[in-house]
């Protein structure tokens, strides 16, 4: 593994390369998406991309945890946490990527 992020700015530059947008263009066209995505989420729908995966808000009840360092109970608020669930077509290119 090279230890790379893939930023909102390669995917603008991407964007910039692969369709010939301009760059402002390619910019804001990724922000633009990114925004549509993240207002669905905190609304709380679900946002299925083909062949990519699932993203979806769910909410965790309140529960009782412990601190590992001492031992000691630490109650733990309801909160909304947000989950990716590969596509299998995903599952499998990234599989095929280990080999090698």
């Amino acid at each position: 593994m090279t230890g790379k992020t893939l930023t909102r700015m390669d995917l603008s530059e991407s964007v910039f390369r692969e369709v010939g947008l301009s760059r402002n263009e390619s910019a804001q066209l990724v922000e633009t998406v990114l925004g549509h995505i993240s207002d669905a989420l905190v609304g709380g729908e679900t946002v299925k991309i083909s062949s990519f995966g699932t993203f979806s808000v769910r909410d965790k009840a309140a529960r009782v945890g412990r601190n590992p360092k001492t031992g000691e109970e630490v109650p733990i608020l309801p909160r909304r946490v947000l989950t990716f669930r590969p596509s299998h077509l995903m599952k499998d290119r990234v599989a095929a990527g280990n080999k090698g």
